[in-house]
C-alpha cells in the first residue's frame, strides 16, 4: 500500500489550486503523507516543449470551451465555489516558488500553500505587487521579508531549478503531476499521475493492497 504523494506544484497553475483541497481530503482518508515539490512551470514547459493549454489549443475549434466546461464541472463537484481566475494570469511565479522553497526548508511548505492559494485564486490578489503578496503571507503567519530575502539566495534559486529538472527527468510535463509511492522507496518505483481528473486513480493507488 502506498503512503506518500509528491505533488509537483507551481502557484501559477489554476489546476494547482483546484486539486489542492480534494487531494488533501484523499490524504486524510487514506492517512498518506504529502510532499510539495516547488517547480517553475515555465521552465518545465521550456524543457519539455509543452505550453499552457489555453495557448496550445487556441486554434482547435471548441477545445478550450470544453476545457472550461470541465473546469466548471470540477468546481461544482468539489464545491470550490470561491475559485476565480486571477486577473494577472498568467503571471511570473518564480519569486513565489522560491518563497515556497524557503518555507518548505522550515517544514512549513504546506502551510505556505494553504496561505497563498486562497489569496491568489479566491481573492484575486495582485501577484505582481510585492506588498500585496507580503500581506497575504503575513496573514498566514509568515515573515514575508524573511522569506523574500531567502528567496534571493543561490541555495533557494538552485533548489527550484533542481526540482524542475528532476521532475522533468521523472516524466512530468505539466501541473498538477503527482507521484505516488512509499516512503523510502526509489523514485522510479513511484507511479505518476497527471491532471486533476486522476484523483480517483490516486485514491485507488493509495488504498490498494
Amino acid at each position: 500500500m502506498s503512503n506518500r504523494v509528491e505533488l509537483v506544484f507551481d502557484f501559477v497553475s489554476p489546476n494547482a489550486y483546484l486539486i489542492w483541497t480534494p487531494l488533501r481530503d484523499i490524504l486524510r482518508r487514506t492517512g498518506a503523507e504529502l510532499d510539495v515539490v516547488p517547480v517553475f512551470l515555465a521552465g518545465m514547459h521550456k524543457l519539455t516543449g509543452n505550453a499552457p493549454p489555453f495557448m496550445r489549443d487556441a486554434e482547435v475549434k471548441g477545445k478550450n470551451d470544453y476545457a472550461m466546461l470541465e473546469l466548471r464541472r470540477f468546481v461544482a463537484k468539489h464545491k470550490l465555489d470561491k475559485f476565480t481566475m486571477n486577473p494577472k494570469f498568467p503571471f511570473n511565479s518564480i519569486t513565489l516558488q522560491r518563497m515556497l522553497v524557503a518555507a518548505d526548508q522550515d517544514g512549513r511548505g504546506v502551510q505556505f500553500v494553504d496561505a497563498m492559494l486562497p489569496a491568489i485564486w479566491e481573492q484575486g490578489v495582485d501577484v505582481t505587487d510585492p506588498e500585496a503578496l507580503g500581506k497575504a503571507a503575513a496573514a498566514g503567519g509568515f515573515d514575508p521579508a524573511e522569506l523574500f530575502a531567502r528567496s534571493q539566495t543561490d541555495e533557494v534559486k538552485g533548489a527550484v531549478a533542481a526540482n524542475t529538472d528532476m521532475a522533468v527527468e521523472r516524466g512530468a510535463f505539466g501541473i498538477p503531476t503527482m507521484f505516488v509511492g512509499n516512503t523510502g522507496a526509489a523514485s522510479e518505483t513511484f507511479e505518476m499521475f497527471f491532471g486533476k481528473e486522476r484523483l480517483d486513480q490516486i485514491e485507488d493507488e493509495l488504498t490498494k493492497g
